[in-house]
Parts: structure tokens; sequence; C-alpha cells
């Protein structure tokens, strides 16, 4: 493994450890040439591929799809360990269920499931990218689902108003 700071291939591995459920290790570091610290993390890389809309096929990405997730929960109450949490889900119930190849609106239906169940702002988001919105009326017509589920989502918060005075 090629040193982060100074390039070297020569380091030599202090500590190995399971994480996220035995679907990763972690590996310590140290370089023996600057012998600075560094992590790596070893996984299996799922052959999958994900056919596109338009038929074309790429590999799965699981950064891609973590990027997805982070502009759906930009500004919200959603940790950065949830939406990593999420992606393994998501990356783990895809390749338990596709042997070569998936939809990618499998993947999109499992995301969008996910965020309805976690943050009903984060699953708009992701929804109106998904499913290209292209006006106000694409977003009513996602919400009211919601809404009519959930009267009190579309109702403002209350407010405390001072109570009348007393005579």
């Amino acid at each position: 493994m090629r040193c982060p700071y100074c390039q070297q291939d020569n380091d030599s591995v202090r500590d190995s450890r399971s994480v996220d459920e035995g679907r990763v290790i972690r590996r310590r570091r140290v370089c023996n040439h600057c012998h600075r610290r560094f992590t790596t993390y070893e996984r299996v890389e799922a052959s999958l591929l994900v056919v596109k809309k338009d038929s074309v096929r790429e590999p799965f990405n699981r950064d891609k799809l973590e990027q997805g997730l982070e502009r759906a929960c930009w500004k919200r109450a959603i940790s950065a360990e949830k939406i990593r949490e999420l992606v393994a889900e998501i990356e783990q119930q895809v390749t338990e269920e596709y042997e070569l190849e998936v939809p990618s609106r499998q993947i999109g239906n499992l995301v969008m499931k996910r965020l309805a169940e976690i943050d009903q702002v984060a699953y708009v988001r992701f929804d109106s990218v998904y499913h290209e919105f292209k006006d106000a009326r694409d977003f009513v017509a996602e919400l009211q689902p919601i809404l009519d589920r959930n009267p009190a989502a579309g109702q403002p918060p209350p407010t405390s108003q001072p109570s009348p005075p007393t005579s």
C-alpha cells in the first residue's frame, strides 16, 4: 500500500479488525519510510452492473450512491454514519438479490423506501432528481400522499401566544 504522505510503497500493518458487521476490514498501517500512520479499509467489490434507464450498463459504485444520499440529506438531521449505514444496507440487499445486473430503478426504489422512513424532506429531494421533476406540480403530486398520511405534516408548528389578560 502506497503511503498517502510520502508515496513510498513500504508499510507495516499494525492492527486489523473487522468492521461494518464483518463486511469491511480496517487496517492501521505505519509507513516504514516516513513513520506516519494511516488507515485503510478493505471490502469485497461487487462485480454487479447497474442497468440505467437508457440501457447503458455501468459498474455498481457505492461512492456514487453515498454522494446521492448526502445530497438528499444535506442540512437535515441525518448523520454521516447513518448515511454510510444506509449505503451498506442497500449494497448488501442489491448484491444478495441480483447476481450480474440490477436495474437502476431497483436501487432508486430501495433508497426512496429507506429515506421515506427516515426523513420526508430527504425523500422528496431524492425523488425529485430520481423521477426528474419538471415543475412545482410534480412536487405537489409527490407530497400529497405524504400529507394525506400525516395531516399534521402540512401544518405550521404551533406558536406560543401570550394568554389574554384576565380582568
